[in-house]
């Protein structure tokens, strides 16, 4: 007799699809097969039942400038719990005159009160030789991942070339993983420059010094870097026809590159600036064409870009309001909530991916990057019991309102969406359950990787 079991759902793994039951022992999945019998049972019939969704790219409680990012550790986590989401992978917080290692200590503080587990990437500010023992540091902490930029000089967190192969040669030594966020500084530098008087008064604008040559550019060199020192190489938040073109060509170099990209960059396009309520859109990169979006769902269908993140960034209208300048807002957007529920309503539903493809996207290829498959990513025996059960049959509204995310905007408002989170399960307890979240501040863990 098992604790508890989830019986008759349609059990999706990576390599298929099948009606089973899912027993479930403490905090992990014993047994997969039918017929099981449990202390407690949950009935599935007619719903689907995925591995618990990884968002690999939230900020939480990010400090940028004069503002903080409006979810915290445990607002944040709740809204992903409701979203189907087990896992999420989060930044330290880099700057001048501190070290990786004390970067993550002090996030570790930040992120006591989250509801499901978590882990970090080591963000990387000013980069120099002596930091190399820094990631030996860092990796022994649990740390394997490490961001750099290729933009936001003003702000001192651009990385020049230079930097970026040595870092990715001492990153590669020791079998970590360089995250980029690739977009041409002297590229965006310059077009700024040279805008006609009052562009810079218009939030379009964004998407002019920000174009998709601009991280194609970038996505071009960090691979040519990424093929020289063998580092494995994963550029962030992918918004491009381009960007995607210049992915496959570092791979044909021979650079173990991978790549992620948004439901920003699948579904919206840089017309949503021109409302007025465009300034709430602001982030980096900006949004781009139907014929990107387009390209980008044909690559995550086929694999080209590996899986899906949200770069979870949100604020509130107060927080984003118009100043009259369009680089005068904090950048960022929320969907750590929405990331299941629009891949399946938009994806799936539509044609555009396989009931497979969703658990490769969501779940399984971001475990086996970042070093937690198989204890996540997966339905296997042994692995944390971390479930989502998902109704593929109801329908929704996108309403700021009615999300969890601490935010009174959603990008995505009004979309009706085919599809809903019914529960989930983080290591084998209920967290949400009928729109009801119940994971109890503080329960979840740190992933050490």
């Amino acid at each position: 007799m098992y604790d508890l079991v989830i019986r008759g759902g349609t059990v999706v793994c990576a390599d298929g699809a099948r009606v089973l039951d899912i027993a479930v022992q403490g905090e992990r999945i014993t047994a997969i097969g039918e017929c099981l019998r449990g202390t407690e049972s949950i009935d599935a019939s007619g719903k689907l039942v995925f591995p618990g969704v990884i968002d690999p790219h939230v900020h939480f409680a990010l400090s940028v400038g004069n503002t903080v990012s409006s979810d915290d550790f445990y607002s944040g986590t709740a809204a992903a719990a409701a979203g189907g989401v087990t896992t999420v992978i989060d930044f330290t917080t880099g700057g001048e005159g501190r070290t990786i290692p004390e970067d993550v200590n002090a996030r570790l503080e930040d992120a006591k009160p989250s509801i499901i587990d978590y882990a970090f990437h080591g963000e990387v500010i000013g980069w120099r030789p002596e930091r190399a023992e820094e990631i030996s540091r860092a990796m022994a902490m649990g740390v394997n991942s490490f961001k750099f930029f290729t933009a936001y000089g003003a702000s001192g967190r651009m990385s020049g070339t230079g930097a970026l192969l040595h870092a990715f040669r001492v990153i590669a030594e020791k079998d970590g993983i360089a995250l980029v966020h690739a977009e041409d500084e002297s590229m965006i530098e310059f077009l700024s420059s040279v805008l006609p008087a009052g562009a810079a008064e218009k939030m379009e604008t964004t998407a002019l010094v920000r174009p998709d040559l601009c991280e194609a550019s970038a996505v071009n060199s960090v691979g040519l870097l990424a093929a020289e020192t063998g580092v494995r190489c994963h550029i962030v938040h992918l918004s491009s026809a381009m960007g995607v073109k210049e992915a496959i060509r570092a791979r044909n170099r021979g650079a173990l590159l991978t790549a992620e990209t948004c439901p920003q960059y699948l579904l919206l396009t840089s017309e949503a600036y021109r409302g007025p309520s465009g300034h709430l859109f602001s982030a980096a990169p900006s949004l781009r064409t139907a014929e990107d979006n387009n390209a980008l769902w044909k690559a995550l269908g086929d694999g080209t870009v590996d899986f899906a993140a949200t770069d979870h960034c949100p604020y509130t209208s107060a927080q984003k309001e118009w100043k009259g300048r369009f680089d005068a807002l904090p950048g960022g957007l929320p969907g750590v909530e929405t990331l299941l529920p629009l891949l399946y309503s938009e994806g799936v539903h539509k044609g555009k991916l396989s009931l497979q493809g969703l658990v490769r996207i969501t779940s399984e290829r971001a475990a086996k990057l970042y070093g937690l498959y198989p204890r996540k990513g997966c339905i296997l025996p042994g692995s944390d019991a971390d479930l989502v059960i998902f109704d593929p049959n109801e329908t929704w509204i996108v309403r700021a309102g009615a999300l969890r995310m601490n935010v009174d905007f959603s990008p995505f408002e009004n979309l009706q969406v085919r599809g809903k989170v019914w529960k989930t399960l983080s290591r084998g307890e209920l967290v949400f359950s009928e729109d009801r979240v119940l994971g109890n501040r503080g329960r979840g863990v740190f992933l050490g990787r």
